[in-house]
C-alpha cells in the first residue's frame, strides 16, 4: 500500500520540479507539469524524475523540513575553522562515525555540516560535542545569530554572532602572540646568529667579531628558553596548520596545511636535536617566520571575508521576528513569531509582511508574493484564500489564520538553501592539488638521503639530522601563504568595485562557467512598476494621482510619482514618469481629496467634488462603471506585452488608461552581449508568462527563454542545465534563492532579498547589471594572479635547495630565501588586477 500511494504521490506532482498538481490551477497546469515554464525546460533539458533535489515538495507543499519517515532527524551545524575540501572530508567522517547517523553532508563554502540522525540514538549535543574535535568548533547553526540582532542578512549576523566572534579573536589572538613572541626570539638571530652565519659568505672585517660567537656555549644553556618559546608559538601560531596536516594524514589527502607543517616541524626538531649537541646552526627562526607568515595570510583572508560579509547587512530581510496575535475583541498583543501556534490569529497591516503562513480570514486584501514566487504583480486575496508567510499586504490590513505548520515559506525556503548548500561540497584549491603529488615527491627525497647517508657511513643522528634538513628545503610551504594572500587581495580588489566574494574558489570555479541563467523580474528588471504611457485628460490624472499617494500598492506609487504636476505630465511632456515637474507634489496633494475608499484592486474617492474610481479593469465591472469598447481594446493589448492596465475614470465613466510595467535594467543588452561574446550561454528564466518576456528573447545575445516556471522549477532547470554544463545563476529574490544555491555559481543583486544574498556566492552591492560580466573579468584577472603566485611559491625551494646540495646551507640562507620568496608573493599579488 504505501509503495502504490507513493506511486500515487509521484504522479500527482510536477515532472520536473515535484510540486504538488493539485495545488496549481488554472492555464498554468500542463498535463504532468505544474506550469508551461516547467514542461518547456523539460522538453529541451529533459523532465528527470520529478524531484529538482531541493526538497521542492517541502516548502509547496507544507511537508516537513526536519524529520523524515523513518523518524530521522536533520541538523544543520555550523563549524568554525572548516577551510578546505579536505576538513569536509573529515568532518562527515567524524558524524558517520556516530551511531545513529545515517547521512552527513559538510560544505566549507558556508561552514555547514547537515547531519541525518535517529535522535533516540544520538542527541544533539552529542554530535555537536563530536564535530567539535581538533580544533573545530561546532554549535546548531540556528543558534549562530547574534542575540541582539535582527537585520541584514543571515550569512552576515551569523558572522558576527557570539560564537563566531569567539572563534575570530581566537585566530586574532594566536597570530598577535606569535609575532609579538616571534620578534623576541628572533632577536639574538638579528644581533649575533646571521652576521656569524654571514662570514661563512664574506671576509670583511667587521663581522670578524662574530667569527668564534657561541663557541663553548653549552646547548643545554640555551635550549630550554628556545626549545619552550618556538613551541609554544608553534602550538598557539601554527596551530591550525598543524591540526590540517593531520586532517590530511588521517584522510590520506596530502594539502598545502602538511607543506607548511614538514617544514615548520623539521626545523624545530632539527633545532632541538643540534642545540642538544652543542651546534648553533638553529633554524627555530624558520619554524616561527614560516608559521607566522602563512596563518597571517589566512587571518588577512578571514578579515577581508569580514569586511565583504558587513557590506551587506542594510538588503531586505524577508523573515518577520514577531507577530501580532488578534484577539476576539479586536485588541492585539505583539509576540515572536516562534511563540504562534496552530488556530491563532494574526493581525497584518498595510504595507507589513505576513509573519507565517495561514489563510485570509476575513475580508479581501492585495498581496505582493513576489518575494516567494517571483510574480510582479500583487494578486487579490480573499476570505478562506492561502497567504504566504514573507509576502507582503499592499492594500487594506489582513487578519490571517495561523496554518498547522507556524512556519513561513521563507523560513523552509531557508531550510531548502540549507539542504543545497551543505550538499555541494567547495571546490579543492588549485594548491592542494599541486600539495597531493608533491608531498610524496618531498618525503621521498627526504627517505632517500636519510639512506643515502647511512650507506656512506653517517651516524643516525646525522642521517636524521639530513632528512630533517631536507624537508626544510624542499617542501614548498609557500603554496599555502600565495594561495590565501593572493584570495585575500584579490577579495579585497573586488570588493573595492561593490562584488562582494564569499568563496574564495570563485576565482577558479568560475573559469568553467558556459551557463549564465538569468532571473528576469528584478534582474533583468528594475523590480518597481512606473508608468510607460497613459491616454486620459491631464486633470484626470492629477486626481489619479492624488488618490493614489494614500495607497500602498506598487502601482499606485508610480502613477502618484508619475502625475503630480498641476498638468499631469512630467518636465519632457509626457506621461513616462521618468521626471516630475517643479513644484508638482505640492499640486497634487493641493487637491482636495474626502471620502477615500481602498478596494482589493484599485481605490476610490471624491477629488475636488467629483467621484474618481482608478484600479483594475474588473473593480469598474464589479461597480458598474462604463467601459467602452476602445478602451477595452487597448487593454487587451497592454496585458498581451506583459504591461498591467490601471483605468481611471470619473462619475461612472471610464475616461482612460494608465499602462504601468517593470522596465528593463540599464546595460542589460551590453552585459548579455559581453558574455555572448566570451562564449557564454545565456537562459532567461520568469514566472511571467511569455509576453513579458519578448524583448529578452529578441536579444541575439539569449539562447533560451523559459517563461512560466514555478519556483521550484527554476531550481529543477538550474539543476537539469548543471547534466551538460556549468552553471551561474543570477537573482535577486527570496524565489531564487533555491536555485542560486543549486547552480555552480550564485550571483545576486544589490536590491535583492537577505535570501538571495544569503544563498549567493557573489554579490553586486549595487543594483549594476554591468557588475555581473565585470565579476567574470575580475575573477578571470585573479585566478591568473594566483596562478602565477603558485609559481613564485617555488622561489624559497629554489634559493635554498642549491646551498643544501653544496653543504652551504644556513640558517641565514633559509632566511634570505623566505624573504625574497615572500616579497615576491606580496608583490605580486598587490599590483592591481585591472588590466590583466
Amino acid at each position: 500500500m504505501s509503495d502504490r500511494r507513493a506511486g500515487d504521490d509521484r504522479r500527482n506532482r510536477c515532472r520536473l520540479c515535484g510540486s504538488p498538481l493539485s495545488e496549481t490551477t488554472g492555464e498554468s497546469a500542463v498535463s504532468d507539469f505544474c506550469s508551461t515554464g516547467c514542461r518547456d525546460v523539460a522538453a529541451e533539458f529533459g523532465a528527470g524524475d520529478g524531484d529538482s533535489g531541493t526538497d521542492s515538495g517541502d516548502v509547496a507543499d507544507g511537508g516537513t523540513d526536519d524529520t523524515d519517515r523513518d523518524g530521522s532527524v536533520r541538523t544543520f551545524f555550523r563549524v568554525d575553522g572548516m577551510h578546505s575540501a579536505t576538513c569536509e572530508a573529515f568532518l562527515e567522517a567524524v558524524a558517520e562515525d556516530r551511531d545513529g547517523v545515517s547521512d552527513a553532508e559538510a560544505s566549507y563554502v558556508t561552514e555547514t555540516v547537515r547531519v541525518d540522525h535517529d535522535p533516540e540514538r544520538v542527541s544533539t549535543d552529542a554530535l555537536e560535542d563530536a564535530l567539535s574535535t581538533v580544533g573545530y568548533t561546532a554549535y546548531l547553526r540556528e543558534d549562530a545569530t547574534a542575540d541582539d540582532e535582527t537585520g541584514g542578512t543571515r550569512r552576515s549576523r551569523e558572522m558576527s554572532g557570539l560564537r563566531k566572534r569567539r572563534s575570530d579573536d581566537m585566530l586574532e589572538m594566536r597570530y598577535v602572540v606569535g609575532v609579538v613572541f616571534g620578534s623576541f626570539l628572533l632577536l639574538p638571530f638579528l644581533a649575533v646568529l646571521y652576521p656569524m652565519f654571514l662570514t661563512d659568505f664574506t671576509d670583511w672585517s667587521a663581522l670578524s667579531q662574530f667569527d668564534d660567537a657561541f663557541t663553548g656555549f653549552s646547548g643545554p644553556m640555551y635550549m630550554p628558553l628556545f626549545l619552550v618559546m618556538t613551541a609554544a608559538i608553534l602550538y598557539l601560531t601554527g596551530g591550525p596548520l598543524l591540526r590540517g596536516a593531520y586532517v590530511s594524514l588521517k584522510l590520506r589527502r596530502p594539502t598545502t596545511d602538511l607543506l607548511a607543517a614538514l617544514t615548520i616541524c623539521s626545523a624545530y626538531v632539527y633545532s632541538v636535536a643540534v642545540s642538544g649537541l652543542g651546534r648553533n646552526d638553529l633554524y627555530f627562526d624558520l619554524t616561527i617566520v614560516v608559521a607566522s607568515i602563512v596563518m597571517g595570510a589566512t587571518y588577512y583572508e578571514a578579515t577581508v571575508k569580514r569586511r565583504a560579509t558587513d557590506r551587506l547587512t542594510d538588503l531586505t530581510v524577508s523573515q518577520v521576528d514577531t507577530a501580532r496575535l488578534y484577539a476576539s475583541d479586536g485588541s492585539t498583543t505583539e509576540l515572536p513569531v516562534a511563540d504562534l501556534e496552530s488556530g491563532d490569529r494574526v493581525l497584518v497591516r498595510e504595507g507589513e509582511r505576513v509573519p507565517v503562513d495561514g489563510t485570509l480570514a476575513e475580508g479581501e486584501c492585495a498581496v505582493d508574493e513576489a518575494v516567494v514566487t517571483g510574480e510582479s504583480l500583487p494578486v487579490t486575496k480573499r476570505e478562506g484564500d492561502e497567504v504566504v508567510g514573507g509576502s507582503v499586504v499592499t492594500t487594506d490590513a489582513a487578519v490571517v489564520d495561523v496554518g498547522e505548520r507556524t512556519t513561513s515559506s521563507i523560513d523552509r525556503l531557508t531550510r531548502v538553501v540549507w539542504n543545497v548548500q551543505s550538499a555541494d561540497h567547495g571546490v579543492t584549491r588549485r594548491a592542494d592539488e599541486l600539495a597531493a603529488p608533491l608531498v610524496p615527491i618531498v618525503l621521498a627525497a627526504a627517505v632517500v638521503v636519510g639512506a643515502g647517508s647511512l650507506l656512506f657511513g653517517a651516524s643516525g643522528m646525522t642521517a636524521a639530522l639530513a632528512v630533517c634538513m631536507t624537508l626544510m628545503v624542499a617542501s614548498p610551504w609557500a603554496l599555502g601563504f600565495a594561495t590565501s594572500y593572493s584570495v585575500a587581495t584579490s577579495l579585497e580588489a573586488a570588493l573595492e568595485r561593490g562584488i562582494v566574494v564569499f568563496d574564495e574558489t570563485i576565482f577558479e570555479r568560475l573559469r568553467a562557467i558556459d551557463v549564465v541563467v538569468f532571473d528576469k523580474t528584478g534582474t533583468l528588471t528594475t523590480g518597481e512598476m512606473s508608468v510607460l504611457e497613459a491616454d486620459a485628460p491631464d486633470d484626470l490624472l492629477a486626481a489619479a494621482a492624488a488618490l493614489e499617494q494614500r495607497a500602498a500598492h506598487p502601482a499606485a506609487a508610480a502613477i502618484a510619482t508619475a502625475f503630480d504636476g498641476s498638468d499631469g505630465r512630467n518636465e519632457e511632456g509626457d506621461a513616462s514618469g521618468s521626471a516630475r515637474a517643479d513644484g508638482g507634489a505640492a499640486a497634487a496633494g493641493d487637491r482636495a481629496v474626502s471620502d477615500f475608499h481602498t478596494h482589493a484592486t484599485g481605490v476610490e474617492g471624491t477629488v475636488d467634488g467629483r467621484t474618481v474610481l482608478v484600479g483594475h479593469p474588473d473593480l469598474f465591472r464589479e461597480l458598474g462603471w462604463t467601459l467602452g469598447d476602445g478602451l477595452e481594446a487597448r487593454l487587451e493589448r497592454a496585458r498581451e506585452a506583459g504591461r498591467l492596465p490601471v483605468v481611471v475614470g470619473r462619475d461612472g465613466t471610464a475616461e482612460g488608461v494608465v499602462i504601468v510595467g517593470d522596465e528593463p535594467r540599464e546595460a542589460w543588452e551590453e552585459t548579455i552581449a559581453a558574455l555572448d561574446a566570451d562564449g557564454i550561454d545565456v537562459v532567461v528564466l520568469t514566472g511571467d508568462d511569455g509576453t513579458a518576456s519578448e524583448t529578452f528573447a529578441e536579444h541575439p545575445g539569449v539562447d533560451h527563454v523559459f517563461a512560466g516556471v514555478s519556483p521550484d522549477g527554476k531550481t529543477a532547470a538550474v539543476r537539469r542545465m548543471k547534466g551538460d554544463s556549468r552553471v551561474a545563476m543570477v537573482g535577486d529574490g527570496t524565489n531564487d534563492a533555491p536555485a542560486l544555491a543549486a547552480a555552480d555559481l550564485g550571483i545576486s543583486l544589490g536590491s535583492g532579498t537577505a535570501l538571495a544574498a544569503d544563498a549567493a556566492d557573489v554579490a553586486i552591492v549595487d543594483d549594476d547589471l554591468a557588475a555581473v560580466e565585470r565579476a567574470f573579468a575580475l575573477a578571470r584577472a585573479a585566478r591568473n594572479r594566483i596562478r602565477q603566485n603558485l609559481g613564485l611559491a617555488f622561489v624559497y625551494n629554489a634559493l635554498a635547495i642549491p646551498p643544501a646540495v653544496l653543504g652551504i646551507v644556513n640558517p641565514l640562507v633559509t632566511t634570505v630565501a623566505v624573504v625574497v620568496g615572500t616579497l615576491l608573493i606580496v608583490g605580486n599579488a598587490e599590483r592591481s588586477l585591472v588590466g590583466d
